[in-house]
């Protein structure tokens, strides 16, 4: 499987994206805070996507997108964060995330049958 064939993987990049284009309005002194750990862990997503799928089997490329799982986790936190604070209206963010969720999800059970 290559990740670049995974629609996880295209919506988890895609939402990066996103993610840089929201955390630009955060207050300046979020930077190395908030800002900067959003970034990583939805940075951490597609990233971790690819590299799973770049492993030379299953059980390998499973942990990696467990790690993935976890850092979709995070950044639901993290939105959760940025909304209480006022920042934005995560309502949109947290429809996507959640779709990528259900996308990397389907890659584990797949990998969990063939393992």
């Amino acid at each position: 499987m290559h990740h670049r064939d995974l629609e996880a993987w295209k919506e988890s990049l895609e939402f990066v994206t996103e993610i840089y284009n929201i955390t630009k309005s955060f207050p300046k002194e979020d930077l190395w805070g908030l800002t900067s750990q959003l970034r990583r862990a939805s940075i951490s997503i597609p990233s971790n996507i690819a590299e799973g799928c770049g492993r030379s089997t299953a059980r390998e490329t499973s942990r990696f997108i467990d790690i993935a799982l976890g850092s979709i986790a995070e950044v639901e936190t993290q939105l959760l964060i940025a909304q209480n604070l006022g920042y934005i209206d995560a309502s949109e963010m947290l429809q996507k995330l959640s779709k990528i969720n259900a996308l990397t999800q389907g890659i584990r059970n797949y990998l969990k049958k063939i393992t």
